[in-house]
């Protein structure tokens, strides 16, 4: 079986890489080996292994069943985007562009 590849910005993989960090110190702070983590998962030793390196190819369903078995961490997904800078200011400058009437037939 070949090694899938993914593409993504180097920023976005340090992101990983930090949060499979984050995840190895988790389990590591609740004293849990990689054998018991994996099983209450539902994932293998090598998947977790991949996880706490922060590898792309590691499907996000997975990251979450991860964060889940170390104790319902998988609640900071619902985080993600919620105060979402960015989309608010472009959502409020179509906004403030006038619209034209609709000619009337």
């Amino acid at each position: 079986m070949s090694k899938k590849t993914v593409a993504i910005m180097p920023s976005t993989q340090k992101v990983l890489e930090n949060m499979g960090e984050q995840i190895k110190l988790a389990r590591l702070r609740r004293n849990l080996s990689t054998e018991l983590l994996s099983e209450r998962a539902g994932i293998s030793r090598a998947t977790l292994w991949a996880v706490e390196k922060g590898s792309p190819t590691v499907a996000m369903g997975i990251y979450a069943a991860v964060l889940h078995a170390l104790g319902g961490l998988d609640k900071d997904l619902e985080l993600i985007a919620k105060d979402d800078e960015f989309g608010r200011r472009l959502q409020d400058m179509n906004l403030m562009m006038p619209k034209r009437a609709k000619r009337s037939k």
